[in-house]
């Protein structure tokens, strides 16, 4: 293998596989990054058997071939280097990197001992593109309710589906859910994606690309983003009918400033770092007033209002941190707040003709 590639572009493409790059036990050229030449470009790509990243360098190929090295000491090693023009060649199993005044020679692995990358048949995949701006909002908005919780896998990812047209995509761990409604559809489809996958795909958005293309087939997903694709397993399991636990209509409907509501939010949390962050919220129709009261056992108690439009009064507890993770991803100045006594569940929207976008957030028994 004989080339020559730039810095920049090398390095980038080394720190966004070597991202996936793992150390299984039993499996250390898990650990490597594999590098080939294809045509007149060089992929760089690195797998932990859940996720395979690649990403294409531009390059100037004078002799084809293929060979893997550890990740971390290619990446750190290319970063390092200065802007410029890299020279690459290997003998055997050793390979020569040199730029200017430096030169290493690392001993690599041959290729053929990599794990064979995913592939998916694009004319019989379902394909999305979508804005980058969007991807990012609903995919945030989504992984932000999805569990950690191993023993549940299905609830480890968000659930992309196709329903009457539209393509919705939802996250819960069993104390909260999202549901956002991204695009139009004629495509069915049926997909829960690991919420580990997807922030891996929101750590290589970058502001030089505009849309990320989305393939499934029954089994992985690619996502394709400018030079990179990362292709993931999806998980297997049924999803829960999770649309039962959205009440259509609530007794008390509140809208508050969303600044207003964030704020008062955050200083009732302070005082209830003692009792697991449960805060009380009482809507009081008479005056008008949304409060919030929080006990620290030891060190004190807090009452925090703001002004809202209240329906009915009423009043439900709730864990502080769950609302203000809400109303981070909440995207507008007024938010919607409905519930229907103290057990059931809270309904968060930005108020606005047709929201997109339903966060769920189950009460704590006070």
């Amino acid at each position: 293998m004989e080339l020559s590639v730039t810095q920049e572009n090398l390095a980038k493409a080394l720190s966004v596989a070597g991202r996936v790059a793992s150390s299984r036990a039993g499996l250390p050229i898990l650990n490597n990054v594999l590098l080939r030449t294809e045509g007149n470009r060089l992929l760089v790509a690195a797998t932990n058997l859940e996720i395979a990243t690649t990403c294409y360098v531009g390059a100037k190929v004078t002799k084809p071939g293929e060979l893997t090295l550890p990740a971390r000491l290619v990446s750190e090693f290319v970063s390092s280097l200065p802007k410029g023009t890299i020279d690459i060649s290997s003998k055997g199993t050793n390979l020569t990197l040199s730029s200017g005044k430096f030169s290493s020679v690392m001993t690599g692995v041959d290729a053929a001992e990599f794990p064979e990358l995913p592939s998916i048949d694009e004319k019989e995949a379902v394909t999305y593109t979508i804005a980058v701006p969007d991807f990012k909002q609903a995919v945030t908005q989504t992984v932000i309710t999805s569990s950690a919780d191993t023993t549940r896998p299905v609830l480890t990812g968000v659930y992309w589906r196709s329903l009457d047209g539209e393509l919705y995509l939802a996250g819960t761990d069993g104390y909260r859910l999202a549901e956002r409604r991204l695009v139009s559809t004629k495509s069915e489809i049926q997909a829960i994606v690991p919420s580990s996958s997807l922030h891996e795909v929101l750590k290589t958005l970058s502001d030089s690309v505009d849309e990320v293309e989305l393939l499934f087939d029954d089994t992985q997903v690619r996502f394709r983003v400018g030079e990179v694709e990362i292709t993931s397993r999806l998980i297997d399991g049924n999803y829960p009918d999770y649309r039962q636990l959205i009440p259509k209509e609530s007794e008390t409907v509140i809208e508050v400033k969303a600044d207003e509501f964030a704020r008062i939010v955050k200083i009732a949390g302070l005082f209830a770092r003692d009792s697991g962050g449960s805060i009380t919220l009482t809507a009081d129709a008479d005056t008008q007033q949304l409060s919030i009261h929080s006990i620290a056992s030891e060190l004190g108690e807090n009452t925090s209002s703001a002004d809202a439009k209240i329906t009915t009064s009423g009043q439900v507890t709730l864990n502080s941190r769950y609302i203000s993770d809400a109303l981070s991803v909440l995207d507008g100045d007024t938010i919607q707040f409905r519930f229907s006594g103290k057990l059931s569940p809270c309904v968060l929207t930005v108020v606005e003709k047709s929201p997109n976008y339903t966060h769920i957030i189950m009460p704590l028994k006070s």
